[in-house]
């Protein structure tokens, strides 16, 4: 379970507090008008930000003073993070050792994830080589193969077409849920939050609310957030 207990975040024009519980597994949307604060959640959750107050838990361990590199916590952002001099094999590499020395049984571990998202043989291409879409799946390898049990989605696939997105996410949904991570999935679509995320956060208004059941939310939003969806 992801707790966010009593968190403040304060910045010098807008400041955003939580103090709700993800429960473990699954894909919880986060949506809510652009600015207002999506990112910097899971930026602070990922360690790239401070609180001014409160604390982050994830399955009962306090996480808020550590390094980024020590959370248990994989953010994948929407322009992939790939870096364009390494190969597609240690690019994903990466998410388990940054050092990129590779140790016995390395190899199989990346080939056996790129089979899983689809890019089996890519091991020695460039990025520059890949189309959006292949580069937006081995970013997804790379967290796959980090493990880590909490996963942060800053709409990755937001620059992707409506069809590529959608089957991403869908593979995010088999792979990564099905495994049991905790995936928190910013969005400012909400059919991507209908399509795979079983409870959704809105975050408004310098507030960030509780998980909600995203079927019954986007069915009858409150009116804020109906204005922010345009019904």
């Amino acid at each position: 379970m992801l707790t966010l207990d009593k968190l403040i975040l304060t910045f010098p024009d807008f400041s955003l507090s939580a103090d709700i519980k993800v429960p473990a597994g699954g894909i919880t949307a986060v949506i809510g008008p652009s600015g207002g604060g999506k990112s910097t959640l899971l930026s602070a959750i990922a360690g790239f930000v401070q609180p001014t107050s409160g604390r982050i838990d994830c399955d009962g361990l306090d996480i808020t003073g550590k390094s980024p590199a020590d959370r248990p916590v994989s953010l994948l952002f929407q322009d992939n993070n790939l870096f364009p001099h390494l190969t597609v094999a240690q690019n994903v590499l990466l998410g388990m050792r940054p050092s990129l020395r590779m140790q016995k049984g390395d190899a199989d571990r990346i080939a056996a994830v790129l089979g899983k998202v689809g890019l089996a043989g890519y091991e020695t291409r460039k990025p520059s080589a890949l189309s959006g879409g292949q580069q937006s799946r081995a970013a997804l390898a790379r967290v796959l193969l980090g493990g880590r049990p909490v996963v942060l989605l800053d709409e990755p696939f937001a620059a992707l077409g409506p069809a590529l997105r959608d089957e991403m996410l869908d593979l995010c949904a088999e792979i990564l849920a099905i495994q049991g991570r905790t995936v928190l999935m910013v969005t400012h679509d909400p059919r991507d939050a209908a399509r795979v995320a079983g409870q959704t956060i809105v975050v408004m208004d310098g507030v960030v609310g509780p998980p909600v059941k995203t079927g019954p939310l986007l069915a009858d939003p409150p009116a804020a957030l109906r204005a922010y969806l345009g019904d």
